[in-house]
């Protein structure tokens, strides 16, 4: 189709930049109580999965992101059978998890019921029929509320909502607080992993202030990325516990997907070599970052 012919849809990723996708088709417009959604498919992507006008995956590449968020929390602890996911409602983060032998009970909290069906029924591609799985319970609920309540503890935490927006949703998941309450749901040798932004230049404000705000409340904090193509850019996680660790090498992880059987497209341990890999200048924006995101004073990000 000739591009002036094209839908196009514009995900302004800041004031002065935005990413344009040709549109085939949009599934799905429209507005819950908490935020804008829409399901659409595109000749280069695949289907898209789009919140408050954000691209959140990609039919064409959603592995490299759910992949890089799930296996190296879960690989790092020994047996890990009690695993909570925030967010997550593509179901993409669940079939990854529920990929681990050990796994016994996986809990999934998403504030929207509506967004969680919607992908339920468009994107079977990615949830692969996980939401069935008899080891997966959903709750459709604040996160905080249901981590304030449930007085039980997890070997892994997994975090996939979107940013800190002011006024979105996840506005208060990335707070100082929030991850204190995080420590205190995790066992002994428990981790907790999490989508943080982008860490691009000069687009890292967002995920130097959650890795800052992340590192007053555990010792051991990893930030890692890997690029994404719908994204465009270099996406990062942060890898997180309560105690000191230290992160397996490329042997070792390659070890434990053989022993896991684990079947991958793009994490192991040569492709962990590069994430975990931090380039001088996001070094130098880490070790100089000083905003702790608060309850009381949220990052104003766009």
């Amino acid at each position: 189709m000739p591009f002036e012919k094209a839908k196009c849809y514009i995900d302004y990723t800041s004031p002065g930049t935005a990413h344009v996708y040709g549109i085939e088709n949009f599934i799905v417009s429209f507005r819950t109580s908490y935020q804008q959604v829409e399901i659409a498919d595109t000749a280069l992507f695949g289907r898209l999965l789009i919140l408050d006008g954000k691209v959140q995956s990609a039919e064409s590449d959603e592995y490299i992101y759910h992949e890089a968020l799930v296996h190296p929390a879960m690989l790092m602890h020994q047996t890990p059978r009690r695993v909570l996911v925030i967010g997550g409602g593509e179901g993409a983060t669940l079939r990854e998890v529920l990929k681990h032998p050990s796994v016994e009970e996986l809990v999934m909290v998403d504030l929207d019921k509506e967004v969680v069906e919607n992908c339920m029924q468009h994107l079977q591609a990615w949830h692969q029929g996980s939401f069935n799985d008899s080891r997966v319970t959903l709750h459709f609920m604040d996160a905080r509320e249901y981590l304030e309540n449930e007085k039980g503890l997890f070997d892994i935490i997994i975090s996939d909502v979107p940013e800190p927006v002011e006024q979105g949703p996840a506005l208060k998941l990335f707070t100082v607080q929030y991850f204190n309450l995080i420590k205190t749901r995790l066992t002994s040798e428990g981790l907790v992993a999490l989508q943080a932004g982008d860490t691009s230049m000069p687009f890292v404000e967002s995920h130097s202030a959650i890795h800052n705000t992340i590192r007053q409340t555990m010792p051991f904090v990893k930030p890692y990325r890997s690029f994404v193509p719908s994204y465009n850019t270099e996406w990062g996680f942060i890898l997180a516990a309560p105690r000191s660790d230290e992160l397996p090498g490329a042997f070792e992880f390659n070890r434990l997907v053989e022993s896991r059987k684990l079947n991958l497209k793009y994490f192991d341990g040569e492709t962990s070599q590069g994430m975990f890999a931090t380039p001088k200048d996001l070094r130098k924006v880490l070790e100089e970052e000083k905003t702790v995101i608060d309850d009381e004073q949220v990052l104003p990000i766009y």
